[in-house]
C-alpha cells in the first residue's frame, strides 16, 4: 500500500527522507498560518518562534506539495523521522489532494498532513493568531537549533514561489519581517 505525505511548511523544500515521486497541488478547505509556535526547531521553550499550520477555511485552497511513498522500509523511516520532526503537532488527518483547481475528484485520497490544533490543553505550543506586526516581530528575534526563524519564512515563501503558489499571507509576512529587519540595520542593531 502507498503511502502519501502532504507538506504545507518546511515540508515543501526538505523533505528529509526517501519517497517515489513528488507532486504539486493543494488540499481544500484550508489556509496556512503562522499560528503554531516553535520550542525545539526556530525558537526556544523561552522564546518560541513562528511556524505554519493549517486552519479550516471555507473555500480556500493550501498549496504544498504531496510525496508518495512506496517501498514498506522507506514509509517506516519516513514515519518514525516526521514523528520526531512533527512532534509539535499534536494531530494527523488524512485528506484530499488536488492538483488541478477546476478538478471535482482528487489527485490522491488519503494524504498524511500533520497539523497543529488551536487547543491549547492538547497543543501547548499553539500561540494563535496575532496582528501580522507581532508575529513579524516575533520572527525576527526568535531563533533555535534549526536557525533564525526568518530564515524559515524565507524560505517558505521561496518554496511557494517555485512550485508557482502566491500566498497573501506569507508575502505579506515577509515583506514585514524584511521591512522590520532593515529598520533595525538603520538602528545599527543586530540582524
Amino acid at each position: 500500500m502507498v503511502m502519501w505525505v502532504f507538506g504545507y511548511g518546511s515540508l515543501i523544500w526538505k523533505a528529509g527522507f526517501h519517497y517515489d515521486d513528488r507532486l504539486v497541488g493543494f488540499i481544500k478547505g484550508y489556509r496556512r498560518v503562522f499560528y503554531q509556535g516553535s520550542t525545539d526547531h526556530r525558537g526556544t521553550p523561552e522564546f518560541p518562534g513562528r511556524t505554519v499550520t493549517l486552519e479550516p477555511a471555507e473555500g480556500e485552497f493550501c498549496w504544498g506539495v504531496a510525496y508518495r511513498i512506496s517501498d514498506e522500509e522507506d514509509k517506516r523511516t519516513a514515519i518514525t523521522y516526521l514523528e520526531v520532526r512533527e512532534k509539535q503537532y499534536d494531530q494527523k488527518a488524512s485528506l484530499d489532494f488536488f492538483t488541478d483547481p477546476a478538478a471535482v475528484t482528487p489527485a490522491v485520497s488519503g494524504v498524511m498532513v500533520y497539523v497543529g490544533s488551536p487547543d491549547k490543553k492538547i497543543n501547548t505550543n499553539y500561540l494563535g493568531p496575532a496582528p501580522l506586526e507581532d508575529i513579524a516581530r516575533q520572527i525576527v528575534l526568535a531563533e533555535g537549533p534549526s536557525g533564525p526563524n526568518r530564515d524559515y519564512l524565507f524560505q517558505l515563501e521561496k518554496a511557494l514561489l517555485q512550485i508557482g503558489c502566491e500566498d497573501k499571507h506569507i508575502k505579506d509576512l515577509a515583506d514585514e519581517v524584511r521591512r522590520l529587519l532593515s529598520e533595525r540595520k538603520l538602528k545599527g542593531e543586530e540582524v
